[in-house]
């Protein structure tokens, strides 16, 4: 598994899901289509997309940042 760190080349809108679908191995289309159907269901999935846009690193940031 690789580090969680929002791309540079293949994101859409924040590149949450091609950060997510990097690390857990399937493709970038497959985490945004389960990401679209959950959206169906109630919660708080648009604010969780947020938070994870804001504290994912993006790639080039994440090589300089200790942790």
């Amino acid at each position: 598994m690789s580090r969680l760190a929002r791309p540079a080349n293949g994101r859409m809108i924040g590149g949450v899901c091609a950060a997510l679908a990097r690390r857990f191995g399937t493709s970038a289309t497959t985490m945004r289509v389960i990401f679209v159907l959950s959206c169906l269901l109630p919660g708080p999935q648009f604010l969780l997309y947020i938070a994870l846009w804001i504290l994912f690193p993006s790639e080039g940031k994440a090589a300089r940042t200790a942790w």
